[in-house]
């Protein structure tokens, strides 16, 4: 029986392309001392390289 990874569907988007979008680190508190640029560079998400993608996809059966 295949599984989802519960760890990788709450962290992971697929866009519609196919490729796959993580949330930036640095972005959960602290930011009254982070500059208004380093804030605004973790404003949206990093798309994964192909190498990584193959290592979600297969945490993900369903999601092909």
């Amino acid at each position: 029986m295949l599984k989802t990874r519960s760890w990788v569907k709450k962290r992971v988007k697929i866009t519609g392309s196919g490729k796959i979008k993580v949330a930036k680190a640095c972005k959960r508190h602290l930011l009254m001392d982070k500059s208004k640029k380093a804030k605004k560079r973790n404003k949206y998400g990093k798309i994964l390289a192909k190498q990584e993608v193959k290592k979600v996809i297969e945490q993900l059966p369903f999601k092909k």
